[in-house]
């Protein structure tokens, strides 16, 4: 593993979702490719082993059904491809995986590299500039929101907070949305850092300080809610909004830098809000739904539930508990009543969501950032530092069940799962694993048993390329 660098914790709230920008996107031309696949409008894709957009098919870090083995023994890898640096995770489509990178500072690049051997099939490029404030430059400038596939078009962000539209066949651009210049608003201090919503025949995104709803089609508005003035604590989004039936009524759940909102999808009425107490603007995970309540933390603050109440026409919020457990950009996983966290300390944290109650907390720490999905009772997380960790969703230990090197280079983009597949994606490339028949581990260390972790950890070491 590289030594890492120091990186100043306030500039850490910007690498939770990840951007792509450009001002004026160069029309690409088209390429003999094979043709895109097509999914449901409705993005019902858990049956189609792919990950369509941030955090998973339903956006909750979530993947279909079945259960992974127990170890990591069987996960191999199947290809690598270099890229320059990006923060978004990887999008997999039925055939193809679509990544983005920011190629010397100055140029956004997105590529379409088929799902089976990693070939490139297209890419396509434009000016994408960006200049985060000098205390967040250690993390760099590069594209940061997680795209999102409707398996058709892929609409990508970026740095500028552009907003274009792919053709995921050609790479051929179908749109390109300047939110700055549409509404005279001024670009994001620290880039255009949350992942587009599709959502049937429209795409909902948080710009221009505000919420807007698109034809996806055309990149026409439809309307802009949410609108706020504010200076660098306030203005740009961190978090990325989600939909979710809420007291009766599906809705979109939108986080902003000081406040969370259920947003009526139709009309863009604001149907409820909450303060969210903050440090500098940072909220920054992406909130999860529980029942008829909504789960979030913040760095250097609390952790909060909200339930949301509705009397005839009316919303109202109610804080039902809070706890002193801290998360930082690291979004939970909820299975069961339980909500797993990855905390600004480094370490993780269960807790209930009936009650508050914090079940455990682990004594390892590990690096900033997880990325985490579920499936069953395991879960699957990338660790900044560039480990996958197997753990077990138990409620009553801190249940790890093995952990693998995967990468020497620090890995802030979201971990992807579809089916079979785990993609990678590190500050120099992406690496595509598949579970198959379990191979002889290279290192097998047994470990002493300490409260809320396995007894053993399998460790092994990739095949793939690695500078």
């Amino acid at each position: 593993m590289l030594g890492k660098k120091w990186i100043p914790l306030f500039s850490l709230f910007l690498l939770l979702a990840l951007p792509v920008s450009a001002e004026n996107p160069t029309q690409p031309s088209a390429a003999t490719v094979p043709a895109a696949d097509t999914v449901p409008a409705a993005l019902d894709t858990a049956a189609l082993d792919t990950w369509p957009q941030w955090r998973g098919p339903q956006r909750d870090g979530h993947v279909g059904s079945g259960s992974w083995p127990s170890d990591l023994q069987s996960l191999q890898e199947s290809w690598r491809v270099e890229l320059d640096k990006g923060y978004p995770g990887p999008i997999v489509g039925k055939d193809r995986v679509f990544v983005a990178e920011t190629a010397d500072g100055k140029t956004e690049i997105v590529r379409a590299l088929d799902r089976a051997t990693g070939k490139e099939l297209w890419r396509r490029e434009w000016p994408g500039e960006g200049n985060v404030p000098f205390f967040a430059a250690a993390n760099g400038d590069w594209i940061r929101a997680t795209p999102a596939y409707d398996g058709e078009t892929l609409y990508v962000g970026g740095m500028n907070e552009v907003l274009v539209a792919l053709d995921g066949a050609t790479g051929e651009q179908r749109w390109a949305l300047d939110i700055p210049a549409r509404f005279g608003t001024k670009v994001p201090d620290f880039g255009f850092s949350s992942s587009p919503l599709i959502d049937g025949d429209h795409i909902f995104v948080q710009g221009a300080n505000s919420l807007l709803k698109l034809d996806k089609a055309t990149g026409d508005i439809i309307w802009r809610s949410l609108n706020s003035d504010g200076d660098i604590f306030v203005s740009g989004a961190f978090s990325s909004p989600i939909i979710a039936e809420i007291a009766g009524k599906r809705q979109l759940l939108v986080q902003t830098r000081i406040h969370i909102n259920g947003v009526d999808l139709e009309s863009g009425d604001v149907l409820w809000s909450h303060d969210v107490p903050s440090f500098r603007g940072m909220n920054i995970l992406t909130p999860v739904v529980y029942g008829d309540a909504i789960f979030t933390s913040t760095y250097r603050n609390r952790s909060y539930f909200y339930e949301i109440e509705k009397a005839g026409d009316e919303f109202a919020v109610k804080e039902t508990w809070t706890n002193k457990v801290q998360a930082y950009m690291s979004s939970p996983v909820v299975v069961g009543d339980y909500a797993y966290m990855h905390l600004g300390n480094g370490r993780i944290s269960c807790v209930d969501l009936r009650n508050g109650d914090v079940r455990w907390t682990s004594e390892e720490r590990f690096g900033k950032y997880w990325s985490k999905v579920a499936q069953g009772d395991k879960i699957l997380a990338l660790d900044e530092k560039g480990e996958l960790v197997l753990m077990r969703a138990n409620p009553d230990r801190f249940d790890m069940l093995a952990k693998m090197e995967v990468s020497d280079q620090e890995a802030w983009a979201h971990l992807a799962v579809a089916g079979s597949d785990v993609y990678v994606r590190d500050l120099k490339g992406i690496t595509a694993y598949r579970w198959g028949t379990p191979a002889k581990p290279q290192v097998t260390a047994e470990v002493a048993a300490t409260p809320g972790q396995a007894v053993a950890m399998q460790a092994s070491t990739t095949g793939g390329e690695k500078e």
